[in-house]
């Protein structure tokens, strides 16, 4: 088991009890599903932000495992030990 730190965009903070930030514990070989499960565990209702009914990173979301975006949830952490919620601005 390691420790990951989530990075949570102010955005979300209303979500996530005002972190900006929270580590999580996970298996060597985690996977980004993982990640997000672990945070879910701790705010219910988080992962729902940032994942669509069909399991896929909502459009207005990117997650990046270091400084990588990850492309799905069965995106493989590797060795990187933080991974960052990203929401994209819209408005006019």
């Amino acid at each position: 088991m390691r420790a990951v730190r989530i990075a949570i965009p102010p955005a979300l903070h209303s979500y996530s009890g005002g972190r900006s930030a929270v580590e999580v514990m996970l298996p060597a070989d985690a996977r980004l599903a993982e990640a997000i499960a672990a945070v879910e565990a701790r705010f219910p209702g988080l992962r729902f932000r940032i994942i669509d009914e069909q399991d896929r990173i909502r459009p207005h979301i990117k997650l990046f495992v270091g400084i990588d975006a990850a492309p799905g949830l069965d995106t493989a952490l590797g060795g990187e030990r933080e991974v960052h919620i990203i929401c994209a601005l819209s408005g006019g």
